[in-house]
Formats: C-alpha cells, sequence, structure tokens
C-alpha cells in the first residue's frame, strides 16, 4: 500500500494516509486569545485539513489534547462538545503539557478514516 505524505517541510508532514486512515500533525491556535478562541480556531483548521485531504470529522477515530494548564480542561471541553458530531466522537485522551510558545495554550492531533 502507497503512503501519501502531504505538505512536507523537511522536518515533518501536514498529514500522512495510509492504508484507509489519515494522520494529521498537531494543530495549535493562531490566537493570543482565550482558549475557548485558540480551541475553536484549531478545530477549524483541523475541520479544513480533514476535508483537504479526504475526510471529515463524522470519520474521526481518535483525537490527543494537550493542554498547557490542566485547568483549561472544561473551557476548551465547551468548545470541543459543540463541534463534535453527537455518536461519531472519536477515542480521545487530554493531557497537561508545555508548548513550544508560551501563547498556545492547546495543541490538537487527529487521525481520521479516509472516505471511500
Amino acid at each position: 500500500m502507497e503512503i501519501k505524505r502531504y505538505g512536507g517541510t523537511g522536518r515533518m508532514s501536514k498529514a500522512v494516509a495510509y492504508n484507509g486512515v489519515l494522520y494529521i500533525c498537531g494543530q495549535t491556535g493562531d490566537s493570543k486569545d482565550d482558549i475557548k478562541k485558540q480551541a475553536s480556531d484549531i478545530l477549524e483548521r483541523i475541520e479544513g485539513l480533514l476535508k483537504e485531504y479526504g475526510s471529515d470529522k463524522s470519520l474521526l477515530l481518535t483525537a490527543q489534547v494537550f493542554l498547557g494548564d490542566i485547568r483549561l480542561f472544561d473551557e476548551f471541553n465547551e468548545v470541543w462538545d459543540k463541534w463534535v458530531i453527537p455518536g461519531c466522537e472519536p477515542t480521545r485522551f487530554c493531557v497537561e503539557s508545555r508548548a513550544a510558545s508560551a501563547c498556545k495554550n492547546a495543541e490538537v492531533v487527529v487521525t481520521a478514516a479516509l472516505k471511500e
């Protein structure tokens, strides 16, 4: 089976498709605003990448959420819960982890099935 890599930078790919699965690299928000704005930016970006590379959020398999401060968990979930499609929720974990940039309060990594 062919591995397809998209948006390579020499360090990483924006997305990789293999064996019917799309792997999207970690996404962060552009904003220095609050966690809700950053979460919204991240999820909007993920939705666009899913569409661009042959999937959508109804096909999410798993999500990894990294928060700069675990106390932001409830606020992040307010945005997440409105975005995820009921009945199509992926597996998910959420941990506290420092980001490379202090203004980035969240990073999300997702995998999704490709459309047939």
